[in-house]
Formats: structure tokens, C-alpha cells, sequence
């Protein structure tokens, strides 16, 4: 059954051929820099969230696992909530300098945004 899921071809053109296979791609994940080589700018963000304020880690380089580790130990150093996708941390409230101080303080290269 899992040889034939049709979600994963959406979009293909259906084919006569009854020997065709359909192979699809296979997407790499980064590998982790270690983090002197990371360089994670600590920015505010306000749009699009009622007028709440989070703040946004971008420009990690890795993992999802790698990148959800780092959230975990933020969020559990801040005492805040947040989430990890995409690429970018987001914590909850106004953060910046906090999570920058921590962030340097794990070897980060971090730099505080806006």
C-alpha cells in the first residue's frame, strides 16, 4: 500500500506505460555547523500577530532535530513558549538581548537585530 500513494504524485501525468515507475526525489538535509561557524541574527518581530511581540532567530544552518534542540534550551532558559520551523526559532515576548547573551554564551555568532 505504501508503494501506491497518489498524494505524493499530485501533479505528475498519468502514464500507459505499465512497467512506469514513479521516483521521487529525495531532498538532503543540511548538515549542522558546528556553532563558531553559525551566524543567527536575533531580531523583534510585531506582524501579523495581533500586536504581540516574539522574537525571531534566523539563519541556522542544520537539522530540524538540531534546530528543535536549540529551541527547546532557549525556551527552557527564557521560561517562554515558542516554536521551531522553517528554519527560525520564534519565542514568545521581547527577548532579544536575553537570548542573545545565551546564544554567545553556547559559542554562538549571534547578533542582535532590529
Amino acid at each position: 500500500m505504501a508503494d501506491n500513494d497518489w498524494k505524493k504524485r499530485l501533479g505528475v501525468v498519468y502514464s500507459t506505460n505499465p512497467d512506469f515507475r514513479y521516483e521521487e526525489a529525495v531532498q538532503a538535509e543540511a548538515q549542522t555547523l558546528e556553532p563558531g561557524r553559525q551566524r543567527l541574527i536575533v531580531r523583534i518581530d510585531r506582524r501579523q500577530r495581533a500586536g504581540k511581540q516574539v522574537t525571531l532567530i534566523e539563519g541556522f544552518v542544520g537539522t530540524q532535530d538540531d534546530l528543535a534542540a536549540l529551541a527547546k534550551t532557549l525556551k527552557t532558559k527564557c521560561g517562554v513558549g515558542g516554536t521551531a520551523k522553517d528554519g527560525e526559532i520564534t519565542i514568545q515576548g521581547d527577548l532579544r538581548d536575553k537570548i542573545v547573551t545565551l546564544l554567545q554564551g553556547m559559542g554562538y555568532n549571534a547578533k542582535r537585530g532590529n
